[in-house]
């Protein structure tokens, strides 16, 4: 996995972002003005959840890594002004959860991402 890239997004800060047990480190990634769609079994794609901004942003990752569970950044791949990256999410009961996020880059910030998961039920 590469570290840093011509746009300044480093992955080696988002793995530490996503497998550190607080949000601060990942919210570090977005940009003031970034946007989330969260596409899932209850935000199905003609419907999405969107987060605007920092603000909503943090109020999810706080709400993630809240949870008893870990994090596992997979795979990160980066190109010019594009990113994309599996995480892997493990509840203590083995229940797991697998995202999927492609995100526009812009000065080493994350300014939109989409992301598709599914969880064990």
């Amino acid at each position: 996995m590469g570290t840093s890239t011509g746009t300044g997004f480093d992955s080696e800060v988002l793995r530490r972002g996503i497998e550190e047990e607080t949000a601060a480190t990942m919210l570090s990634l977005y940009a003031d003005d970034a946007e989330i769609r969260i596409v899932d079994r209850y935000t199905q794609p003609s419907s999405p959840k969107v987060l605007h901004g920092r603000d909503e942003i943090a109020e999810m990752l706080d709400d993630v890594y809240s949870r008893d569970m870990t994090h596992h950044l997979e795979e990160c791949v980066v190109q010019g002004d594009r990113a994309a990256f599996t995480e892997s999410c493990a509840y203590p009961d083995g229940a797991r959860v697998l995202s999927e996020s492609m995100m526009s880059l812009r000065d080493g910030k994350i300014v939109r991402q989409t992301m598709i998961q599914a969880w064990d039920e």
